[in-house]
């Protein structure tokens, strides 16, 4: 992430520049009536967020750009509901620029030459600067990213994109190398309860004490809410809509709260940066040997809305990976939850799928394989084709026997202890190579002392 000063558009910067009034206009009652209470209580100004002190904070990076009215072009990376739109806005007003908006998902190359014809025009009526907010950035192909590319570059407009999905990723480096990124982080539990109370006492912008609900539900409001204060805004907007009348006044109590948060889900972005980060901590905390923890990042998902059957496939994977031979039943076990959770469905197949991660996580663990993997098909990509001895051909007819294939093959089972010591089975131009190495745990160690024996005895016998 580039820091860099240079970033900055000084043209109209100075270091003592003269207090901005960056109080929005306040809507009229019947206009803000009209609106939901999520868009009625978007912060008017940098005092009324809340959150994301670690950018807005006094001395950060971002609130002295601002404070200085050093406009850059930007790309704000967080969760749902952390602030993105609102503080492109409250950029916007408090730079004293025009403000723009697309839509990724709705607008093409033909609406970002609109817009910045639109900032040209501004600019040279009235010689104020344009701030494009390009919502869900990452929905734009790279043809699309590229089209602003020479008005960033020439100033025409500033460039403030929000994603919910990691820029290094979904930007294009070109783009990227032009944008400075802040990173947005999930509000806490009190944020959120000091926007709740807020949305309740506000008036007109909020419910102007018209409902009433205690300390413990705003608080559970708060913890549904999953560090998303617009999701928050809008179940409490549901929750007021069905508020109980109770000595002449509106309750949110216990059963109504109970009712509207029934089915949300916990913030679970299938495909996204959230899916790769929880199962990234599934298997971590397996192959750290955490029970307790691996189960809590299964239910974690299974809150979210994550496919049971796509857990238990990553398990299976884990089995095969980080335990291998040192306990060749934890792939057992995995494939058995896979097959229980197709057979049995949620919850019972849900049950089968904890019981394979305990295992797993508990297993003695080795990669010994998967390394050993690894390192042949390493060393047969640098290798080439070597041919296939002749005494370890398959000579099925008259033709292959006179050509000599299978000539000299010591069938082992003939051989004591069933092993040929001292047998060749690399081609010549290779030699004997090793890559399989058991690690001193679980049924490895036993596998280990074989495999010792059985290479020293081979050692011996082609001296």
């Amino acid at each position: 992430m580039n820091e860099s000063p240079d970033l900055f558009d000084n043209d109209h910067a100075s270091a003592a520049a003269p207090p901005r009034d960056t109080t929005q206009r306040v809507p009229d009652a019947s206009d803000l009536a009209m609106r939901p209470l999520a868009d009625r209580l978007r912060p008017r100004s940098l005092d009324e967020f809340h959150g994301q002190t670690h950018l807005l904070g006094e001395g950060s990076t971002l609130r002295q750009a601002l404070e200085h009215d050093r406009l850059h072009s930007m790309v704000f990376w967080g969760p749902p509901g952390t602030g993105k739109t609102t503080l492109a806005r409250m950029i916007a007003t408090h730079c004293d620029a025009e403000f723009m908006s697309l839509s990724a998902v709705l607008s093409g190359v033909k609406d970002i030459r609109e817009a910045v014809a639109e900032a040209r025009k501004v600019r040279e009526q009235t010689g104020r600067r344009s701030v494009l907010f390009v919502d869900e950035v990452h929905r734009f192909n790279k043809a699309q990213q590229d089209a602003f590319l020479p008005h960033i570059e020439d100033g025409s407009l500033h460039f403030v994109g929000a994603t919910t999905e990691n820029p290094s990723f979904e930007l294009n480096n070109a783009l990227l190398s032009r944008l400075r990124v802040y990173v947005l982080r999930s509000l806490d539990k009190q944020d959120l309860t000091t926007i709740i109370d807020r949305a309740l006492d506000d008036d007109p912008r909020g419910l102007g004490g018209r409902v009433h609900m205690t300390p413990e539900h705003r608080s559970a409001l708060a913890e549904i809410a999953d560090g998303d204060a617009r999701h928050a805004l809008v179940l409490l907007e549901l929750a007021a809509s069905c508020a109980k009348q109770h000595e002449g006044q509106m309750i949110i109590d216990e059963d109504v709260l109970t009712e509207v948060t029934r089915d949300s889900l916990r913030r679970f972005d299938k495909g996204g940066d959230a899916f790769y980060d929880q199962i990234s901590a599934l298997h971590k905390c397996m192959r750290g040997s955490d029970p307790d923890a691996a189960l809590y990042w299964f239910c974690r998902m299974l809150d979210g809305g994550c496919d049971p059957l796509y857990i238990a496939r990553r398990v299976l994977r884990f089995a095969s990976e980080d335990i291998g031979n040192a306990d060749p039943r934890a792939a057992e076990l995995a494939l058995y939850a896979w097959q229980s959770w197709e057979r049995l469905g949620s919850p019972e197949g849900d049950l089968a799928i904890a019981h394979a991660i305990v295992f797993a996580a508990v297993a003695p663990k080795s990669n010994a394989v998967y390394n050993a993997f690894k390192s042949a098909r390493r060393f047969v990509s640098e290798h080439g084709s070597a041919p296939v001895p002749a005494h370890l051909r398959n000579a099925p007819t008259a033709l292959m026997k006179e050509l000599g294939h299978g000539e000299g093959y010591r069938y082992a089972h003939d051989e004591a202890d069933g092993f040929a010591a001292g047998a060749e089975y690399f081609p010549e131009e290779v030699g004997n190579q090793v890559f399989y190495e058991p690690v001193s745990r679980g049924l490895e160690i036993r596998i280990s002392e074989r495999l010792q024996d059985l290479r020293a005895r081979n050692a011996a016998a082609r001296r």
